[in-house]
């Protein structure tokens, strides 16, 4: 048997962070899927796919990923039912993610809380920082200290390195 869900789309909306009785966190959230085809009037079309992730994975979801966040699911689908409030059944079918990937930087959808760090070309994979004028350690000046001032890591590009070479030894590497 085989139940694999991998999807990848846009949040429609904010995802929606509980916690049941007993503490355990559970993030909901509504992926926007492009279909692969466009209709008879040349449109695309997109589905719209209920996902549901439990525990830290749910609070990191709710934390970093707002309404028209690319990401990643890959988990299984799910179907369930329950009586509403007048007493009538109501069938549920969503996908239960085992993890989400974050599939661009926050600044990209303006996720970064109005903090705009984008560099070069307009995402932080450009490799150039602002003010950095071959300089290795480009936060290094007191200028760029300033300029850079609330700044976190989650912002910065780890493979930026403008072109120089990485000094690192093969003992660091885990393989």
């Amino acid at each position: 048997m085989l139940n694999r869900v991998v999807l990848v789309g846009r949040l429609t909306k904010d995802p929606d962070l509980r916690y049941t009785p007993s503490g355990v966190a559970v993030a909901t959230f509504t992926l926007a899927v492009n279909r692969t085809f466009t209709n008879q009037q040349g449109e695309r079309e997109a589905d719209f796919i209920n996902c549901v992730i439990w525990r830290k994975q749910a609070e990191n979801v709710a934390n970093f990923l707002k309404k028209g966040s690319l990401a990643g699911v890959d988990g299984r689908l799910q179907s369930r039912s329950y009586e509403d409030q007048t007493g009538k059944r109501v069938y549920v079918t969503e996908v239960v993610a085992e993890s989400v990937q974050f599939l661009e930087p926050r600044s990209a959808s303006g996720g970064n809380g109005g903090n705009n760090n984008n560099f070069n070309n307009n995402n932080n994979f450009g490799g150039g920082y602002p003010g950095n004028s071959g300089n290795q350690n480009p936060f290094g000046s007191d200028q760029n200290q300033q300029r850079n001032q609330g700044r976190t890591s989650f912002d910065e590009d780890p493979f930026a390195n403008d072109g120089k070479p990485i000094d690192i030894s093969d003992d660091d590497l885990p393989f």
